[in-house]
């Protein structure tokens, strides 16, 4: 028989490295790829792999993320298990806010008893990846698990900054260590290490009783990859689900099928924009089999490239542009340019990220350059072309990209 599943989506990070991103927003209300914030990813992979029960644990700087989950991902009324449903902290169990990720589930334990599902997925908000997760539980189930981790391996320079996984040949987990100094290398392998997703499947009363314990104990920062799961591999049936192995339908020929990026950083999230770029994309949006949903807003009309008045002509080369954006006698090259954006005659934009509402003034040259939303450029500005001077006005990230915040509009 099939197995109930609940989702629930931990949507409460700061995201302080993705600063001056994030200074007005939560983590994974982050807009990405011009048309689409950080959260649409993981929720189009549980609408695309049939889960329609989910709970979305917000906390920090939530406002921005709320209004885009009832913009865009409220599911019919008709069937009362088919549910997209924000939660905000709620203080249920006393007078903090969630103290970590476990404690955040455990405050909200009385919906998932609410529910009664079989397994709850416990997933992140703020990874780029496509993942049907019915093959994850079809693991979980065929090894008669308590609780499956997505794991994947990573350059061992980048381990560091994830938990780190030791595993048996058939997956089951035999050691873990959360952000090491020194992670251990996958035998054979000395420049590689299995990875943490941050995506868990628990059976219910497992997650249940261990989150109860974990109330108790002293030490504790109540927190999945700190406690959970070091405690739980020591005592229960816990495996590692390797996420190579997940396999998406229109994906057969796509460089790299098990595409996935934490974009904690400006760095890491820039290139991560840049990789939609190219012709054969890594991550492909153009996948009518697995569709990245978002917040359709159907009053915007389609993106217009034309000529000024002295008959220049608009142009766009290598760029993701959105709707209603219009390029007059500007020129974009490699760039991913949100919706609503008005680029002036002479102005350059190159190699940069422009976010909803951004105008370009005549004659401005952009380079390198993340320019969140309602911002106006005025004429003949020049920004990323001398980073000794850009660091006087804006933040500037450690591989040299300029990042000016979001104003009101």
């Amino acid at each position: 028989m099939k197995p109930k599943i609940l989702g629930m989506i931990m949507a409460g990070g700061k995201g302080e490295r993705l600063y001056p991103l994030t200074k007005d927003r939560t983590k994974p209300a982050v807009p990405f790829g011009g048309k689409y914030r950080l959260i649409d990813f993981v929720l189009s992979n549980f609408l695309n792999s049939g889960i329609y029960a989910v709970y979305v644990l917000t906390q920090f700087k939530a406002q921005s993320l709320i209004e885009h989950l009832q913009d865009g991902w409220q599911l019919g009324q008709v069937m009362r298990d088919h549910f997209i449903v924000t939660v905000p902290a709620q203080m249920r169990l006393g007078k903090s806010w969630y103290k970590g990720t476990a404690d955040a589930i455990y405050q909200n334990l009385n919906l998932i008893k609410r529910v009664n599902p079989d397994i709850v997925a416990v997933f992140g908000a703020d990874h780029i990846y496509r993942m049907d997760i019915r093959q994850m539980v079809k693991f979980h189930i065929k090894n008669n698990t308590d609780v499956t981790v997505a794991a994947v391996s990573v350059p061992i320079k980048d381990a560091s900054q994830l938990g780190i996984i030791s595993v048996e040949k058939d997956g089951l987990i035999i050691g873990f260590q959360e952000k090491p100094k020194k992670p251990r290398a996958i035998p054979g392998r000395p420049n590689e290490a299995l990875a943490s997703l941050g995506n868990y499947l628990f059976n219910t009363d497992i997650l249940i009783s261990e989150l109860e314990e974990d109330t108790l104990r002293k030490k504790t920062k109540h927190d999945f990859g700190k406690d959970i799961i070091p405690i739980l591999y020591q005592k229960k049936k816990v495996f590692a689900y390797d996420f190579k192995e997940n396999k998406i339908p229109g994906e057969e020929d796509s460089k790299e099928t098990s595409y996935w990026r934490d974009i904690g950083t400006i760095d890491n999230y820039y290139q991560a924009n840049m990789d939609l770029r190219a012709i054969t994309p890594s991550f492909n949006l153009y996948n009518p089999r697995w569709p990245i949903k978002t917040t359709s807003y159907t009053e915007l009309p389609p993106a217009k490239f034309v000529f000024d008045e002295h008959g220049r002509q608009g142009v766009s080369l290598n760029s993701i542009v959105c709707e209603g954006t219009i390029i007059s006698g500007g020129t974009v090259r490699d760039s991913v340019i949100g919706r609503n954006v008005f680029i002036h005659s002479y102005s350059e934009v190159n190699q940069s990220i422009l976010m909803d509402n951004v105008d370009i003034g005549r004659h401005a040259r952009i380079k390198r350059t993340i320019i969140d939303k309602n911002v106006k450029i005025p004429p003949r500005t020049i920004i990323g072309y001398n980073l000794e001077e850009d660091r006087k006005k804006y933040h500037v990230s450690p591989e040299g990209i300029v990042v000016i915040p979001r104003t009101e509009p």
